[in-house]
């Protein structure tokens, strides 16, 4: 292993909070790969759809806000969902700026095998049940503090 070049904590990887918070997530990202294989499903699809399965019908904005992510990273996402059949995409003629979204009959049906998804998933991270609790009330409020309406 080679040794450090800088006596700079505040350049040292390892003294790094965002850089476990990172390799976590994509971890975490990559794990979901095989469960929602027989869902024809991406990671972040899965949470898009997962947010219009509890919501049902919503703006492409106000998913948006739910799963953090802009107009220009969600609209080729919403656009390969929609030809894959899960869900509508429709503009009012009301108001021709607002994108509606809802679920097809397939989109409803892609849920019954959703489901199995957490139960496979379970374990993915090594932690006891109480850490687990604690890791996503610490994460749930740093995201909570850091959210700043950027659109």
């Amino acid at each position: 292993m080679n040794e450090t070049q800088t006596n700079e904590p505040c350049l040292r990887l390892e003294d790094q909070l965002c850089f476990p918070l990172y390799a976590c997530a994509k971890e975490v990202v990559r794990q979901y790969r095989e469960p929602l294989k027989p869902l024809n499903l991406t990671y972040t699809q899965y949470i898009v759809m997962m947010v219009l399965w509890e919501f049902g019908e919503m703006t492409e904005g106000e998913i948006g806000k739910k799963v953090h992510l802009d107009s220009g990273t969600l609209a080729p996402l919403l656009k390969r969902l929609q030809k894959a059949g899960y869900i509508n995409r429709v503009r009012p003629e009301s108001n021709e700026n607002k994108l509606i979204l809802s679920l097809t009959p397939e989109g409803e049906q892609l849920k019954k095998l959703a489901i199995k998804v957490p139960s496979q998933m379970q374990g993915c991270i090594p932690l006891s049940e109480k850490d687990m609790i604690l890791l996503r009330a610490l994460l749930n409020r740093a995201l909570a503090c850091m959210n700043i309406d950027r659109r």
